[in-house]
This record gives C-alpha cells, sequence and structure tokens, in this order.
C-alpha cells in the first residue's frame, strides 16, 4: 500500500495538464468594415447582449406573430436544443470521473463441501453464506486526462449552445425571407390584375377601332396577345406565392395543406440595423463562437492522447460483512480492505498512443482552420450584404424614376393609337416595357427587404 507522502505527491498531480497552452487562432480583423453605406449606424454592442426582436423593425404584425412560433414549433430547432442537451449530457458524465465509483454488492448462497475434498474432517459440510458490502475505485488525475476530457466536453456543450443560437437565428432569417417574397409577390400579383384590366379595355378599344374598319385585325391580335399573357403570369405568380406560403408554414411548424396567410400587397421600407465593427462580429455570430469552442475542445483532447503516453494510478477498497449465520452485521462478520493500489504503464503498444496523440493534434488544426474560414466567410457575408444594402438604395430610385417614365409613355402611346397617330405596335412595346419596369421595381423593393434581412443574419443578429 503506498505511503501516505506518496498518496499526497498523487493527489498535487493530478492537477497537471499535458494539453498545450490554448491561443486563439489569429486572423486580421480591420477596425472597420469597407461597405459600410451611408445612414447605416454604427454601434459596439456587449458581447453577452441578448439578441434583440429584430423583426419587429420592419413594422409588420403578421411577420412578427410567426416568429414568435419558430421557438415552440420548428422541429430543426427542436433537434438542435437536444443535440445541446446531449453535449451537457456528455459534460456530466465525464465530469463523474472525478470522483470515486462506489458499488454495492450482496450475496447469498448455500453450499455443500464433499467428504472426499482434500483437507477435510472426513464428512460432508453443507452450510448458508451471506455477504453484503461495498468496493470503492478511484482513478487520480495525475496528468489532467479527465480534467482535459471536461474542458473539452465543456467547450463542446457551448459550441452546441452556439449552434442551437445560429440556427434559430438562420430560421428566423428564412421564415422573414420567404415571408417578404410571399409579399412581393403579392404586390405583382395586384400589379398583373391592374395591369390585365388596362389590357382588357386596351383589347376592347381595338376590337370596337376594327369593327369601325379604323384598325386591322393585325391590331386586334396583338392585344390578345397582351392580354393572355399577361393572365398566364397571374397563374405563374400564384404558384410561386403558394411557394412560398409553404416554406413559412414549415418553418413554423404548421401543415402546408392548413396554413394560409392573407394577401397583402402593401409594401414594407426596409429598416437599417446596426453594423457594429469587424471585431463585434466575432463575439456576435453563434456560428464563430461555436468554431472557437471547437477549436479549445480539440486543444484540450491533445492533453487527454498525451495523458495515455504516461502512467496511471487508481485507487481500490471494500468493505462490508461476511458470515454463515445470522450476525451479518456483527463485528465479528465485517472485513475491510484498502487496496488495490495500482499503477499501470503501457510498455509497448506498436505506437498506437503516440499515434492518437497525432490525430488530436491533426484534429485542433483542421479545427483551427475550420474557425479561420467561418470567420473569413462571415466578414465577406457582411460585406456583400453592406454593398448590395447600400447599392440597391440607389438602384430602387433610378428604377422608380424609369418605371415612371414608362407609365407616361405608355399612356401617351395609347393617346397617340386612339387619335389614330400611330399603330397599335407603338402601344404593345410602351405596354411591355412599363410591366417590365414596374415588375423590376416590386423586385428591387423585395430584394431591399431581404438583403436587410440577410444583414441581420450576417452580423449574428442585433443586440438588445
Amino acid at each position: 500500500m503506498p505511503s501516505s507522502k506518496a498518496l499526497f505527491a498523487a493527489l498535487l498531480l493530478s492537477g497537471c495538464s499535458l494539453a498545450p497552452d490554448y491561443h486563439r487562432p489569429s486572423v486580421a480583423v480591420s477596425s472597420t468594415y469597407m461597405e459600410v453605406p451611408t445612414g447605416w449606424t454604427t454601434a459596439a454592442p456587449a458581447a453577452d447582449a441578448a439578441p434583440a426582436a429584430w423583426w419587429t423593425a420592419f413594422g409588420d404584425p403578421v411577420l412578427t406573430g410567426l416568429e414568435a412560433r419558430i421557438e415552440a414549433a420548428n422541429p430543426s430547432l427542436a433537434a438542435a436544443v437536444a443535440r445541446y442537451d446531449e453535449a451537457v449530457g456528455a459534460l456530466h458524465e465525464a465530469r463523474a470521473d472525478l470522483f470515486p465509483q462506489v458499488d454495492a454488492v450482496g450475496n447469498a448462497s448455500r453450499d455443500r463441501v464433499p467428504a472426499n475434498r482434500p483437507l477435510t474432517t472426513g464428512s460432508s459440510v453443507t452450510y448458508n453464506e451471506y455477504q453484503v458490502g461495498a468496493s470503492l475505485s478511484w482513478e487520480i488525475d495525475l496528468f489532467g486526462r479527465v480534467r482535459n476530457s471536461i474542458r473539452a466536453n465543456r467547450a463542446d456543450a457551448a459550441a452546441s449552445a452556439a449552434d442551437v443560437a445560429g440556427i434559430r437565428l438562420g430560421l428566423q432569417a428564412s421564415l422573414a425571407t420567404a415571408y417578404f417574397q410571399m409579399r412581393g409577390l403579392d404586390a405583382r400579383a395586384e400589379l398583373l390584375a391592374q395591369t390585365v384590366q388596362a389590357y382588357q379595355r386596351a383589347y376592347d378599344l381595338t376590337i370596337t377601332r376594327h369593327e369601325g374598319g379604323v384598325a386591322s385585325g393585325l391590331d386586334t391580335s396583338r392585344a390578345r396577345t397582351q392580354l393572355a399573357t399577361a393572365r398566364a403570369e397571374v397563374s405563374e405568380v400564384r404558384q410561386q406565392r403558394a411557394a412560398y406560403e409553404h416554406a413559412v408554414a414549415a418553418l413554423i411548424g404548421e401543415p402546408a395543406s392548413s396554413f394560409t396567410i392573407a394577401p397583402d400587397a402593401r409594401q414594407t421600407k426596409a429598416p437599417s440595423f446596426p453594423s457594429g465593427t469587424p471585431s463585434t462580429l466575432l463575439q456576435r455570430r453563434p456560428d464563430i463562437d461555436a468554431a472557437e469552442r471547437r477549436v479549445f475542445a480539440a486543444n484540450a483532447r491533445i492533453g487527454v492522447a498525451r495523458a495515455a503516453l504516461y502512467p496511471s494510478l487508481s485507487l481500490g477498497g471494500s468493505a462490508g460483512g461476511e458470515t454463515t449465520g445470522p450476525n451479518l452485521l456483527s463485528a465479528a462478520s465485517s472485513f475491510w480492505a484498502l487496496g488495490p493500489a495500482s499503477l499501470a504503464f503501457n510498455i509497448f503498444d506498436g505506437g498506437a498512443r503516440l499515434s492518437r496523440v497525432r490525430i488530436a493534434r491533426a484534429q485542433f488544426n483542421e479545427a483551427a482552420a475550420d474557425y479561420k474560414q467561418t470567420v473569413l466567410t462571415a466578414f465577406r457575408e457582411v460585406e456583400d450584404d453592406l454593398a448590395l444594402g447600400r447599392d440597391l438604395v440607389q438602384e430602387t430610385r433610378d428604377q422608380k424614376d424609369a418605371a415612371n417614365s414608362a407609365d407616361k409613355t405608355r399612356d401617351l402611346a395609347l393617346i397617340r393609337y386612339r387619335d389614330g397617330a400611330s399603330d397599335y405596335l407603338e402601344v404593345v412595346t410602351a405596354q411591355t416595357a412599363a410591366l417590365d419596369a414596374e415588375r423590376a421595381l416590386l423586385d428591387l423593393q423585395t430584394r431591399q427587404l431581404t438583403t436587410a434581412v440577410d444583414s441581420v443574419r450576417a452580423l449574428g443578429g442585433v443586440a438588445g
């Protein structure tokens, strides 16, 4: 049995760790974003600030109500929460190795010793035997295997929690994007309804003029083609809207067959969100947080692998009572033992443990590279959205001017045709240009909304 000094020294050594000193992988970070547009607010929220209900900035109560349903009903988010619970369970399991393992045992048997057995009295003996007791085993964490396992599992749990936050934010953004795409189609459907009415009036005019011998059958055919094309697009828009409505239903955990949202052609203005600075992005984005925690976990697992190269020490003990009679718990029936105290050290394993160290180091390098790539991707997404949001403002302004001009040209062309100053081809050309310009304007307004949503996702949410 080891002396008390040796045991004390072993306990002191149990605080050792063979994991390398951890340093977060370095990535070059600028002080500002290159593509911050005029009118956007710079902010520096605290790293632990709770994400705000950013969708309320759009001022759409229907969207706000839908977003509130993701938390309770989305299956993907529920699966992510379950994975987090699994990671927490693994952490608690790893912590259990810090403490002694105690087992209780109880046995009862009836035995017969034969008369011809050596060293007997020459007669058989039959007796009952009873035993109760407990045993203890405890691995002394000499080189930090257990503690590094705990550190790794704790980091895994933190990464899983960040995954939950990232999935939640991604689902919220996906819902808002699908919703605004659907509303954009509502606006297009209203535009087409007005267009069909206008084309119907123009077609009726060509019929009247043709019956009066003023217009040719070619004008009538052109007008009918325009009208039928617009009606066909109405059906196409209806199909696209249904697909986005079904996507919203799936995101909030509703069957698509029993879910509907009333059409609303009103266009919401895209709000501006605080872009912060590149340094706050490292704190705010859940995927960056998760990737960094996985680097930390991989670093700790190097210590776990290296600990296997060194001896392991375990202590044991047992106590209880054993008797053939009724006095099982009496002092005469008691027994105890200290030990065994075992020290094990592998002499030869064909390089298996060294290979596991190499694997652990390679996994750390992989996790570090993934972290750097995640950071670079995050910066790219933010810069893309900032640049797109800035340029869409000017593009929408120019497209609005183009749509206004195209509407005036269409009206003038119809007047000229009614007065006999031109044929219907000029009207068709003007009508097509006006519809294309108005459709493009609606698309740009929808893109402004979806870009604002994606900016929130790229920035990791807006801190409250």
